[in-house]
């Protein structure tokens, strides 16, 4: 039979990897009396842990929601996995979130085994994380956000659209989507009695207040291949066509997801791009590393011929 400290650290791992346990099946697992799971109970109640209980046949115990974080047991993989998830949180687009994952993760690796913390060390020292350049979004906001869509309530935005005309809308938050570097809210638009995919950063959202909407089928069963579909979608000023002198896999792994790659044969393939600027266009087509075909639109080819004058000066300079 365990002692009681390490009864207790099992009994609260039993808690944690299920929602309901009732003092029978408590008991079994941990090869004790019901009287003693009782008492148990009891010691990690007074030690801070939030244990509820339900009284009758149908009972039994489940570790609430608490007002302040207690200690948390985690396996080592699940330790690593969550050090390994602060450590890449700087390219999510959020901003001001890399200080707070920091003072997380030290304080994570304060109480790290000596095992764990090699293997944190080793990923620390020999992994680059590229920075978001992109637009950032307040996690604050995106938290408000998400508890709109938990408890089902109105919110109201201001929203800028992409050629900078602004609007107020009443939405129903539904999702949030985190595609690329940039994060989208898909909600029901009451003042145009439709689906709407927006963007996060272009919104500001007041504080919700009520009131709650009853919840409606969503727009797609896959969410996000719905927001990936609106975002190629989305009205934008130059659109490209370009066919590329490689296989389809090979460049739909060096463009975003929101640009289109539809194959022609096994060694050629077209991107379908669009954007509001030419220049980021030729960024995205001068970052393929394979020969390319443009012809329009007439922008695109001017400032590519521009760029490869550019270009060709340059390398000559030396």
């Amino acid at each position: 039979m365990l002692n009681t400290s390490a009864r207790l650290l099992r009994l609260l791992t039993l808690l944690e990897t299920r929602r309901d346990w009732s003092g029978a099946q408590l008991a079994e697992r941990l090869e004790v009396s019901t009287r003693t799971v009782r008492n148990d109970v009891a010691r990690l109640r007074e030690l801070g842990y939030p244990v509820e209980a339900a009284p009758g046949v149908a009972g039994g115990y489940r570790l609430g929601s608490g007002a302040a974080m207690p200690p948390l047991l985690l396996e080592d993989d699940e330790a690593v996995a969550v050090a390994v998830a602060l450590r890449s949180s700087t390219s999510g687009g959020i901003s001001g979130i890399e200080e707070t994952a920091v003072r997380a993760l030290v304080k994570l690796e304060q109480v790290f085994p000596s095992r764990l913390r090699r293997r944190v060390n080793a990923l620390q020292a020999y992994t680059v994380a590229v920075a978001s350049t992109g637009p950032t979004v307040d996690p604050h906001m995106l938290a408000m956000i998400a508890g709109a869509c938990r408890d089902l309530e109105l919110i109201r935005i201001d929203y800028k659209k992409h050629d900078g005309t602004e609007s107020t809308r009443s939405v129903e938050p539904y999702r949030l989507v985190h595609l690329g570097r940039r994060w989208y809210l898909v909600a029901w638009d009451r003042d145009r009695l439709a689906w709407r995919t927006f963007r996060v950063d272009r919104m500001q959202v007041q504080r919700p207040t009520g009131p709650h909407f009853t919840p409606r089928e969503l727009p797609a069963e896959d969410i996000a291949a719905y927001v990936t579909r609106s975002v190629r979608s989305a009205p934008q000023r130059y659109q490209a066509r370009v066919i590329v002198k490689a296989p389809a896999d090979v460049i739909a792994e060096r463009v975003p997801r929101d640009i289109a790659v539809e194959p022609i044969d096994d060694n050629t393939c077209a991107v379908l791009a669009r954007s509001n600027s030419v220049e980021m266009l030729a960024l995205y087509l001068g970052m393929l590393d394979a020969d390319f075909v443009v012809t329009d639109p007439p922008e695109l080819v001017a400032r590519m011929s521009t760029l490869a004058g550019r270009y060709a000066a340059a390398a000559n300079a030396g």
